[in-house]
């Protein structure tokens, strides 16, 4: 008899993933629940297990394929009761990604049916799709921009309606309002040896995500030079006091920041918030989700600490140090990845002196360190050196105005030049 296995639903609201490691090969007999592929969201990588035994008759993905919810993996036959199942082709590494709920029963259920494909030609008497296929993500883009799905034809698989599409939509709309219509570009391969490097299912995400915020986002950037010498002497002195501590985590500036952040916050709750552009209402958040931007051989994701104004700095330290560890091997789920109120990304141990960040949308700000440099300030009247830290905070001119924007660096600076001060925030 033969058994179906189709991709089961891996999370809220994801409708397809890319096909990654593929752990099995056809002739594999296989236990019940053995791990055997490995799919890729936009955010984040899951090991499937396959919840029947059997033989692998036939396997109808290959390594980098989109597959949708409910489309067929693996085809099995049942294999016989003195049948021993065959070790995995290759090892599964531990992971903390959140395991896929698929039933553990021997027998198969009812094969699960992926939802019809409007195709780009159905389409109606005016030209228009019915029911244009798009994904959540899609959609909102479309509300944002103002773009009716139903006048877009999808350059997707089965006619599906992409965040490009909505992006070109958009552009060519507009006209002389501003939208940009991207020209074809020129043979390179005339000019001499090119070679075209293809983004991974991460990048693509996030140009998409950063064109988004981008057009939808009116930025400003306002940048102010911190006196972190007291700060950073302090942390030196704690680290050097719990160098023979195994378990405790690095207290980094990161950190430190995160903590100022929330207080910052607290008392500048516009920046704690989202802008709803489809009732003109601001949405303040009562809680405090920091992301903080890890850089991965991968490309750049953003983990979130939950709830930061509930946790210490040595609990902070942990869960970053922790979240940026997942997010290198790629083991970050999606709810680690979601949620989050306000965004800090430090370039410090990189190098460089100011920057523009991007608001990660629907945020509507975002805290950019850079490399903190010994300069020379006049204090009393006399040059003294100092331990100076440029910081760039970028916001959503919608909801926050420049005058608050001040505000908002001038408290994050004050907390950040006295220790004492920040301790009585914590």
């Amino acid at each position: 008899m033969s058994i179906e296995f189709k991709l089961p639903a891996i999370g809220e609201n994801i409708e397809k993933a890319d096909i990654g490691a593929i752990r099995v090969k056809e002739g594999d007999v296989i236990a019940a629940e053995q791990l055997v592929i490995e799919v890729e969201t936009d955010k984040a990588v899951f090991e499937l297990p396959c919840p029947y035994p059997g033989k692998v008759s036939k396997i109808h993905v290959k390594q980098g394929q989109t597959v949708k919810v409910g489309e067929l993996l693996l085809t099995l036959e049942e294999a016989g009761a003195a049948t021993s199942p065959a070790k995995p082709a290759a090892p599964a590494p531990a992971t903390t990604a959140p395991k896929v709920e698929t039933p553990a029963a021997a027998k198969p259920e009812p094969a699960v049916t992926a939802p019809p494909v409007v195709s780009a030609s159905a389409s109606g008497s005016n030209g228009e799709l019915p029911h244009p296929p798009a994904g959540p993500a899609t959609r909102r883009l479309a509300r944002e921009l103002g773009v009716d799905l139903k006048r877009i034809r999808g350059t997707g698989p089965g006619g599906r309606i992409t965040l490009v599409d909505v992006h070109q939509a958009a552009a060519r709309s507009s006209g002389g309002g501003g939208g940009v219509v991207v020209p074809a570009l020129p043979d390179f391969a005339q000019q001499g040896p090119v070679e075209r490097i293809p983004l991974n299912k991460l990048s693509k995400t996030a140009a998409a995500n950063l064109s988004l915020s981008w057009q939808v986002v009116p930025h400003v950037t306002q940048h102010e030079l911190i006196d972190v010498t007291e700060l950073e002497a302090g942390r030196k002195r704690f680290t050097a006091s719990h160098a023979k501590t195994s378990d405790m985590p690095k207290v980094t500036m990161t950190v430190l920041a995160t903590k100022a952040v929330v207080a910052a916050l607290k008392a500048f709750p516009q920046f704690n918030a989202s802008f709803d552009a489809a009732t003109g209402e601001v949405i303040q958040k009562k809680y405090y989700n920091i992301g903080i931007a890890v850089d991965t051989e991968h490309g750049l994701v953003v983990p979130v600490v939950k709830d930061a104004d509930k946790k210490s700095v040595i609990q902070i330290a942990a869960e970053i140090t922790d979240l940026a560890a997942k997010a290198r091997v790629r083991k970050l789920s999606i709810a680690e990845m979601t949620g989050g109120t306000f965004t800090i990304t430090n370039l410090g141990g990189i190098g460089g002196s100011f920057f523009t960040p991007i608001v990660n949308y629907p945020e509507v700000a975002i805290l950019g360190m850079s490399r903190a440099t010994q300069q020379y300030v006049i204090t009393n009247d006399e040059p003294k050196i100092r331990l100076m830290m440029p910081v760039s905070l970028s916001y959503d001119h919608r909801v926050v105005n420049g005058a608050d924007g001040a505000r908002f660096i001038t408290k994050l600076a004050q907390l950040l030049t006295d220790p004492l001060a920040l301790l009585s925030e914590v």
